[in-house]
């Protein structure tokens, strides 16, 4: 008699651990202990046919029939792939996939996510029967995998680009050299003001996450902040205004004017010049002409030379003031909701790093106006110099004679 219930306790034990042999070859040796029987029996405890527990069988008496260590079943067995039965399934799946290098606009798929269902469904409306798993294991034998985008055309270089990085790293060189203040500017993503999700995450106790708004819809009494960053090169210390108006080359300025006022002037007490680095676009742009008017003004007033040199179009995530100021303060307040002007100022105040960064930021309350005209009468006025090397990029603007 066959002791069906000790069989299934050892199968069910030895079960996890077994390939497809090791299963037929365990029932097979069960089958043989068990006597009359007991072929029927271990196909009802393991679910296996009894013609693979009689190959088992015929494994375990020829010896010499012993299959190859790395083969589980003889060659030819199973199920023929589908790519051999099927031999335009691979030539219609890679039509799916690539359809845009054949210009088609009318080809399939080609406006529509290439999901595993969507593509299995378009190869099943070609008549191919296939499901999407199926589907995901031809992918990965095709050499394919799930990517998101790769930021890495920057469009068409300027050929002057790499002299200009040149020239304005030889320029910051001799300003720190004769120990004269230089700065890079920039303003920062414009954020909305409100409980609204910022990305990031933030330690808090589980399952009590921050509640915030499901959409990011302007209040009009609290606004948009718009950061100004001044970056010190040498110093490895920052200024930021945080304005509540438009983006303007004024407001641009005022935040290098808050900066000397409030930082610059008491570390550099002899300083005869400043030199400024920016990008070639935004309310600092090398093409602004209330930009160059304002910093008139701002040497005007501080009796200082200013030289501005700006970044090449297009070269903007270089800028020092992006990567040494900007990114850390994305990094203090991940995951937490700007709720308030408050809040963003000391959230930017209280940014630190292990090399000593240090921050001051307070809020700008004027306003800035947006579409003030210069006129050319106001441009040649002026006491504007452009340097012999892409004056368009570079130029010196002269305190008037008081």
């Amino acid at each position: 008699m066959v002791d069906e219930a000790a069989i299934r306790l050892r199968y069910e034990a030895l079960d996890p651990i077994l390939d497809e042999r090791g299963r037929r070859r365990f029932a097979a040796a069960e089958a043989r202990t068990a006597g009359r029987g007991g072929l029927a029996a271990l196909s009802h405890i393991t679910g296996l046919a009894r013609s693979t527990i009689g190959r088992g069988l015929a494994e375990l008496r020829d010896a010499t029939g012993q299959l190859p260590a790395d083969r589980i079943r003889r060659p030819g067995g199973g199920r023929k792939k589908l790519t051999t039965t099927d031999a335009t399934l691979l030539p219609d799946l890679q039509d799916l996939l690539e359809p845009a290098t054949r210009g088609d606009p009318q080809a399939p798929l080609l406006w529509t996510s290439k999901s595993l269902r969507n593509l299995a469904a378009a190869l099943q409306r070609l008549g191919h029967r296939i499901g999407h798993n199926v589907v995901a294991d031809l992918l990965r034998e095709l050499g394919y995998s799930l990517q998101s985008n790769r930021k890495t055309r920057e469009g068409a270089n300027h050929p002057d680009r790499d002299a200009q990085f040149g020239y304005i790293n030889a320029r910051v060189k001799a300003a720190l050299a004769a120990c004269q203040p230089a700065i890079s500017v920039d303003t920062k993503k414009k954020e909305l003001v409100g409980d609204f999700k910022n990305a990031g995450r933030e330690l808090r106790r589980k399952g009590q996450p921050e509640p915030v708004r499901v959409h990011d819809f302007l209040i009009p009494e609290l606004g948009r902040a718009v950061p100004y960053g001044v970056y010190d090169i040498a110093s490895n210390a920052g200024w930021v205004s945080v304005g509540i108006d438009h983006d303007t080359a004024s407001f641009a300025v005022n935040a290098i004017r808050r900066w000397w006022q409030g930082m610059g002037r008491a570390r550099y007490p002899d300083a005869s010049s400043l030199l400024i680095t920016a990008d070639c676009g935004g309310s600092n742009g090398a093409r602004v002409r209330l930009w160059k008017r304002e910093l008139q003004r701002l040497a005007n007033e501080l009796r200082l030379r200013i030289t501005v040199c700006h970044l090449p179009p297009g070269t903007s995530k270089w800028n020092r003031v992006e990567h040494r100021l900007f990114s850390f303060i994305t990094q203090n307040w991940r995951g937490k909701p700007l709720v308030s002007y408050q809040a963003i100022v000391q959230l930017i105040g209280a940014t630190t790093t292990r090399t000593g960064l240090k921050i001051r930021c307070a809020i700008d309350n004027a306003r800035y106006p947006a579409g003030v005209k210069v006129s050319d009468a106001e441009m040649a006025a002026l006491n504007l110099t452009p340097h012999p090397f892409h004056g368009e990029w570079n130029y010196t603007i002269e305190p008037k004679p008081t």
